[in-house]
């Protein structure tokens, strides 16, 4: 049994593709955030699509609201 010769080949070489793989997983994760935290800060907010008198009747009716001019 040669079990010094593995002992001092160094790392394994899985371990550095691991380590490899999980590094750049957590740089794009980080950069995820970052880019989402700017975003939210300097980028005005999406404009929402007007809602139609209908469908908001139809909401309102739905919650059990009494729409006005009824």
């Amino acid at each position: 049994m040669k079990q010094g010769k593995i002992e001092s080949k160094g790392l394994n070489p899985g371990l550095i593709v691991l380590l490899v793989i999980g590094g750049l997983l957590v740089t794009f994760l980080v950069g995820n955030f970052i880019l989402y935290t700017y975003a939210q800060k300097n980028l005005p907010p999406r404009k929402k699509k007007p809602v139609s008198k209908k469908k908001m009747k139809k909401e309102k009716l739905k919650q059990g609201v009494q729409v006005p001019g009824e």
